[in-house]
């Protein structure tokens, strides 16, 4: 038992070995985009920050949403951001599993790469519309009488470049769309494409169907700010994803080789191949393709397969 148990965290760890080179090559070739998610990530908190300043409370606009759900209350608040930490930290360890696993499809820095894009392209257009016209809050802290409702004028650039966790969870003004349903869409139709089990697929959109109505039962959003989100993330993400180059299935064997900006293969970088080029491999490469990829980690090596 003892012996199994040996040999199988042995080959887990050369596993894990083998995924991390692949990744950390991967990340050196796209470390541009990741790096420019997260700053627009930044960005869209304090574009967010920023629009509590010009947040004003006022009367509860009327609401097809608060009249047909009951409200759960301010000591109930937490339900919806509970459901959306667990969705949240489910799909980022789930983005981490071909590190673990044996059987994967995908590659960690390029469903990011691809998650950012969607992220950013949807924040965009969340900034533009909050901006454009801010409605009064229907979050208790938002509401009249409330002393986190409005912000005082900052005294320095740092009090308004620092973004605190604290003044993400009481922001004001920045509604239409809701930023909870944008990552949470994001998510569930970045699984459904390319995740693998489809029982998880159907539970991941009923968990954002009633994050949905949990958000609106909480008072967070106003029932358009939900709606909204439905329809511009799925439009959004649809068009975007177009856009990109399609990323390699690894269940079905497909490999990683260096290629150029015009798609023809390179010596340095590793961009992705989709096997329909019948240019002729490098020498070099050819000498060092000499078996297939080992998913056990026991040895990697490159079969290269001429298109002609």
């Amino acid at each position: 038992m003892s012996f199994y148990i040996g040999r199988e965290a042995s080959k887990l760890w050369k596993r894990i070995c083998a995924e991390t080179t692949t990744e950390i090559n991967l990340l050196v070739e796209n470390w541009k985009y990741i790096l420019g998610g997260l700053i627009c990530q930044y960005i869209h908190g304090l574009a967010a920050r920023g629009v509590h300043y010009f947040h004003r409370p006022g009367p509860i606009l009327q609401d097809a949403g608060f009249f047909l759900l009951p409200e759960l209350g301010q000591e109930r608040a937490y339900v919806s951001e509970t459901v959306f930490s667990f969705f949240f930290l489910s799909f980022f360890l789930w983005t981490f599993h071909p590190f673990i696993f044996k059987s994967k499809k995908i590659y960690t820095v390029l469903i990011w790469c691809r998650v950012l894009a969607f992220l950013v392209a949807c924040q965009s257009l969340r900034i533009i519309t909050f901006y454009s016209t801010v409605l009064p809050g229907p979050n208790y802290h938002c509401r009249e009488g409330s002393r986190r409702a409005t912000l005082p004028r900052p005294d320095n650039l740092f009090e308004v470049l620092l973004i605190i966790p604290r003044g993400v969870l009481y922001g004001c003004g920045d509604l239409i769309f809701s930023s909870h349903m944008i990552f949470s869409l994001v998510f569930v139709r970045t699984y459904q494409k390319y995740g693998t089990r489809r029982f998880i697929k159907q539970c991941a959109w009923l968990v954002v169907v009633v994050q949905s109505l949990l958000i609106i039962a909480s008072r967070k959003h106003y029932t358009v700010d939900v709606i909204v989100a439905w329809y511009t993330v799925n439009l959004v993400v649809f068009f975007v994803d177009h856009k990109l180059p399609e990323m390699p299935d690894r269940s079905l064997g497909a490999l990683l080789l260096p290629v150029n900006k015009d798609g023809r293969m390179k010596e340095e970088g590793t961009k992705l191949v989709n096997g329909n080029s019948g240019d002729s491999v490098d020498r070099r490469l050819r000498s060092q393709a000499n078996g297939k990829v080992n998913e056990d980690g026991d040895s990697v090596h490159i079969e290269v397969v001429d298109g002609s």
